[in-house]
Formats: C-alpha cells, sequence, structure tokens
C-alpha cells in the first residue's frame, strides 16, 4: 500500500492517534540515503509523526561518507569480520564523518521543515557509554580492532528530557568510555540499546531489502513476523545467514531488553515509515 504525500491525513490520523506519546526509536541508513526522493517523504512522515504526538529518535549510520573521507585522506578502509577496523586516525574521520556532516545535515533538512531537531553525538552528556570490544578468531582467542566499542549505558534521562520539551534527537552513533575516548559502535546497535534503555514502542530499521527473506533472491520469500526464539531456529537451519545474523541478533536483544516491537523495512519506498504503520511491511519482530 503506498501513500501519497498528499493523503497523510483522513486515515493516517487515525491510525497514528494510537501511538500518540510513544516513543519510536529509528535507525535511519540503506539505500534512502542516496535517494531524494525516498528521503524527502521519510523526512514528512517524521514530520507528520511528531505533529501527532509521537516521539522520535534517530540514530544514524555514514559508512559511504566515512569511506569517501578515508578515501580523500589516504587511510586504507579495513574490516574484519563485518567490524571496520579504526585505529587512531581512522576513528578522526569517523567521528568527522558521522558527527560533523552526516548528523548535521539530517538534523538541518528537518528543522528545514519544522521539526525542532538537535543534532548530537554519542559523547555528548555521555548519551552512549561503551567498552572496548574485540573481533574474535577461530580459535576464540580476541583480535584488537581499535577504536571500535560495544554499549554497556544508555543516558536515557538526557533522551526522556529531550523528548519531554518537542526536541527530536539526532544521535550519531560515536560513543565515550567515560575517560574521553570515543569508540565506534554499529548503529543498528546503537540504536538497539537507545530503543531497550528507553522502552520504546517501536525500534525501526531501515534497510535496503523488503525485509527478512528466506531467498534472498526471491522477494516473495518474506517472513513478516519473527520471535527471538524464531530467529535462532531459521539461523540453525540457514534460512538466515550471512550480514543478517547480527543484524537479528541486535534486533533480538532490543526485543529482550525492554523495546516493544522491531520493524525491519524497506527505505527505498517512499513514505516507508507511514506505509508500516497502515500495512504492517517488512519484518516484525517481538515476543
Amino acid at each position: 500500500m503506498t501513500i501519497s504525500s498528499k493523503n497523510l491525513s483522513n486515515n493516517f490520523q487515525s491510525q497514528i492517534e494510537n501511538y500518540s506519546g510513544r516513543t519510536f526509536v529509528i535507525k535511519y541508513g540503506g539505500s534512502i540515503v542516496n535517494n531524494l526522493e525516498a528521503q524527502k517523504a521519510f523526512l514528512e512522515d517524521i514530520a507528520s509523526f511528531i505533529k501527532h504526538g509521537i516521539k522520535i529518535i534517530l540514530v544514524h549510520g555514514g559508512g559511504p561518507e566515512i569511506n569517501k573521507w578515508l578515501k580523500k585522506t589516504s587511510i586504507e578502509s579495513r574490516f574484519l569480520q563485518g567490524l571496520r577496523v579504526t585505529d587512531k586516525d581512522t576513528m578522526e574521520i569517523v567521528e568527522m564523518a558521522l558527527s560533523g556532516n552526516v548528523n548535521k545535515k539530517l538534523s538541518s533538512a528537518l528543522g528545514a521543515i519544522g521539526v525542532n531537531a538537535l543534532g548530537i553525538s554519542g559523547r555528548d552528556c555521555k548519551i552512549l557509554i561503551a567498552k572496548k570490544s574485540f573481533a574474535v578468531d577461530e580459535k576464540g582467542s580476541k583480535i584488537d580492532i581499535g577504536y571500535v566499542g560495544e554499549v554497556i549505558s544508555v543516558n536515557s534521562k538526557v533522551l526522556i528530557n529531550l523528548l519531554g520539551i518537542g526536541i527530536l534527537p539526532v544521535i550519531s552513533p560515536v560513543a565515550t568510555d567515560g575517560n574521553g575516548n570515543a569508540y565506534n559502535i554499529n548503529a543498528d546497535y546503537a540504536a538497539s540499546s537507545i530503543a531497550s534503555a528507553l522502552n520504546a514502542e517501536k525500534l525501526i530499521i531501515l534497510t535496503d531489502i523488503p525485509g527478512v527473506l528466506k531467498d534472498i533472491n526471491n522477494p516473495s520469500s518474506l517472513i513478516s513476523f519473527l520471535t527471538p526464539q524464531l530467529i535462532e531456529e531459521y539461523i540453525n537451519e540457514g534460512f538466515i545467514d550471512g550480514g543478517m545474523i547480527p543484524k537479528l541478533r541486535c534486533c533480538s536483544k532490543a526485543i529482550k531488553g525492554g523495546a516493544k516491537n522491531v520493524h525491519l523495512i524497506d527505505g527505498r519506498e517512499n513514505h516507508a515509515l507511514a506505509n508500516e504503520l497502515f500495512s504492517n511491511s517488512g519484518t516484525r519482530i517481538s515476543l
């Protein structure tokens, strides 16, 4: 079901009133970043949600922007087990690209359509506290990958206060260890941690696929509903593999931590957020 930007009125209002006062955490990224039409529709949906009383927190990634600046500065991009190896120089580029560029462009775009958006880093007010994370080899030994972190706590009080005065926090996934060190955090996990800490009604992760597919080459093989238990069963059966495994385990962690629902939706579609409310498109995960 596709909703035009001119038609987010009667049906939309009757549906959205059910969520007034609830908190949605949205992870923004994927192909939508480079799709100007979908991006415009996404921002319109955010403005409509806020107008109808939904409290929104945006967490964004920025891999392509990081890669662009690493290339410009002749720093090699290296990955290990899907994690960006982040030495000191790379961390400076990561923070510049995420907190200084992507973050401000997104918060400014929201401001331009009347949303009180505040672009901040996970380091600000110690919103995201992290510990150093490691890759693990086949023997179970730790591999140092630099300034890559795992969120261990969220300063939910600051976020709740911002939401309470009508401000939409736009958060770059850069955390601190409390001693001034910056850590690169996977944006899905940052959003998951925040959704858990706030017991969010929804954690919505925008992807560049229709949802979780049993067959990646067959859109009709969409799995519309999952539980944490089903996720592990499908992983063991081989229906879920590759990069979808850590993404879905991240979703399971959000549910177990206190988020009520997680939705993986196709961010390439115009008004993907509004469509999700009407049709429950994509994949929903809950207990």
